[in-house]
């Protein structure tokens, strides 16, 4: 464990590791401060950063395993101690780290009797694992335990999608944030106008790195986000009326939307993007993996066009109907649509 004593500069804006420790392979905690902040700046930013570094880091994860051998994902096998199940959800647990770009393929190919752990694993050389000794499965008996794995780097969380398990290939919940958890606060100090803050910046990491680089790649994502905003033009901050508006488009749930349109009513819905809508992780990333990230590619959507996207249902669409009647004070209803 390290620890600093925290000294607090008025003159310029800093920030510093205050705490740090290694509590095992797969967990790291790093505390940060940033001062002097003004009012308000201090939740800005954390709130900013915690969104950052629990939803832009990206990680690597085993998503996919395959053996031709195996009937279905809850059977199990003579000789291994451990159902199929088991050992999917024990290579779910794998913490990797590596420089991956898209999808790559690892193996495991052992024979018992012995205990095989992530060690066991064959990978190319730009992924290494973070703890060797993580459990996968037991082999009691002289038999031989061969299957291929699929790795892939990613953000979020991504929930494996049934199949039938034909060609013997099952896909595995993948936890792809190496941010665990991650908190902030705030301390004030000083009177009235001159009042000042510090923001406590809390960081849990996989193992997979650091939170002191977990810290800068979430800064450097936030920054790649804005810079696009200091690129605009002088001459498209002045645009005529019709040109800096987006008409709403007919939404074909219901034709209520159509009024909107008669009215001659315009809303900025470039400017709005689906993560001001306060929709569910599984919505808001099924969205995202299908190009749509503000509220006029939303609506530039049909019903049908929404429930075709993978993993959705019609609930989902529903939530997505009371959300926009919230944010945009309209009444909308389902159409019955057969699927």
């Amino acid at each position: 464990m390290v620890r600093e004593k925290i000294r607090v500069s008025t003159r310029t804006l800093q920030w510093k590791c205050v705490e740090s420790r290694t509590d095992s392979k797969c967990l790291y905690y790093g505390r940060f401060i940033l001062s002097p902040l003004m009012k308000g700046q201090a939740d800005t930013i954390g709130i900013a950063m915690r969104r950052a570094l629990l939803g832009e880091m990206e990680g690597t994860c085993i998503t996919r395993a395959k053996s031709e051998k195996i009937p279905h994902e809850y059977s199990s096998i003579v000789g291994i101690q451990e159902s199929v199940h088991e050992i999917l959800m024990n290579l779910k647990e794998i913490i990797l780290r590596s420089n991956l770009y898209g999808t790559c393929e690892a193996s495991i190919c052992v024979r018992g009797p012995r205990c095989v752990t992530a060690q066991d694993i064959i990978l190319p050389p730009y992924v290494e694992i973070v703890d060797n000794t993580q459990h996968i499965a037991s082999l009691t008996e002289p038999i031989d335990f061969c299957i291929g794995l699929q790795l892939e780097r990613n953000r979020g969380y991504h929930i494996k999608t049934p199949n039938n398990f034909q060609d013997g290939s099952y896909t595995i919940d993948s936890l792809f944030m190496p941010v665990r958890n991650v908190n902030h606060s705030i301390h004030s100090y000083g009177n009235g106008n001159e009042k000042q803050e510090i923001l406590f910046l809390e960081i849990w990491t996989n193992g997979s790195l650091t939170p002191k680089e977990a810290l800068y790649e979430a800064s450097r994502n936030l920054i790649d986000l804005l810079i696009p905003f200091l690129h605009a033009e002088e001459d498209n901050l002045h645009l005529e009326d019709n040109q800096d508006k987006v008409y709403l488009p007919l939404f074909t749930f219901h034709d209520r939307l159509t009024e909107i349109r008669k009215n001659k009513t315009t809303l900025a819905l470039k400017s709005i993007f689906i993560d001001q809508l306060e929709l569910s992780p599984k919505i808001y990333n099924c969205l995202k993996k299908s190009n749509i990230h503000t509220l006029a590619d939303l609506l530039n959507n049909s019903q049908d066009d929404l429930i075709k996207i993978e993993r959705f249902d019609i609930d989902d669409v529903k939530k997505i109907l009371g959300t926009l009647e919230k944010h945009l004070l309209i009444d909308l209803h389902l159409t019955k649509t057969k699927r």
